[in-house]
C-alpha cells in the first residue's frame, strides 16, 4: 500500500472512495471488481458503515436437518470452506434423533465497571453503596431517559472488594 491515510475519505462518494483507493493502493479498477457485487446494493452498504469502497460476497448455502427448540429451521451459512454446510447438516441430523438443539438466551445486559481507590474502609464503603443502591440506579437512569423509555437502563449494582493489589485495596463497582 502506498498510503493508508486519505483525508476526508468518509465524506467522499462511493465512486470517489474507490478512485482514492485505486490511487493509494496502486491498484487497477479490475482488482476492485470482486468487491463490487453481492446481494447488498452499493448505496445500502454506503449507508451502513464508514468508508465503504465496495462489497464482498461469499456463497450462501442452507444447512438442513436442524430442529431448534422443537421447531424445524433452515440455517443459512455464508462461507467459502467446502463441506461445512454438509457437515453441519449431517451433525444436525444426528442431533435431531435425540430431539435436536435447545437454545436459550440471557437478558441483553452490559456491565459498566468503576474502580474506586483510596478507600479507608472497604467494608463500610461497600455497605454504603448497597445501602444507596436504589438511589444510584435512579441517578444512572436519569442520565439517559430515552434508554429507560425503550426498556433499557440500570438494572443492578454489584460491589467487589479487592483487598490486596499493587496499588493497595480498592473496590470494583459494576453497574449492570
Amino acid at each position: 500500500m502506498t498510503n493508508s491515510r486519505i483525508s476526508g475519505f468518509y465524506n467522499m462518494t462511493l465512486d470517489e472512495r474507490r478512485s482514492q483507493l485505486l490511487d493509494a493502493a496502486a491498484q487497477t479498477p479490475e482488482n476492485l471488481l470482486p468487491f463490487t457485487t453481492g446481494g447488498l446494493s452499493s448505496d445500502a452498504a454506503d449507508h451502513m458503515i464508514e468508508n465503504v469502497i465496495g462489497l464482498y460476497s461469499l456463497p450462501l448455502g442452507i444447512a438442513l436437518n436442524f430442529r431448534v427448540n422443537g421447531r424445524d429451521v433452515l440455517v443459512p451459512m455464508t462461507l467459502e470452506e467446502p463441506s461445512v454446510v454438509a457437515g453441519a447438516s449431517f451433525m444436525a441430523k444426528l442431533a435431531r434423533a435425540g430431539g435436536g438443539f435447545t437454545a436459550t438466551t440471557t437478558d441483553p445486559l452490559m456491565i459498566g465497571q468503576m474502580q474506586v481507590i483510596n478507600v479507608t474502609n472497604l467494608e463500610e464503603a461497600k455497605f454504603k453503596l448497597y445501602e444507596h443502591k436504589a438511589e444510584l440506579l435512579t441517578e444512572a437512569d436519569s442520565i439517559d431517559p430515552i434508554l429507560k423509555k425503550f426498556g433499557g437502563g440500570a438494572r443492578d449494582l454489584e460491589v467487589r472488594m479487592i483487598e490486596s493489589s499493587p496499588i493497595g485495596p480498592f473496590l470494583v463497582v459494576h453497574l449492570i
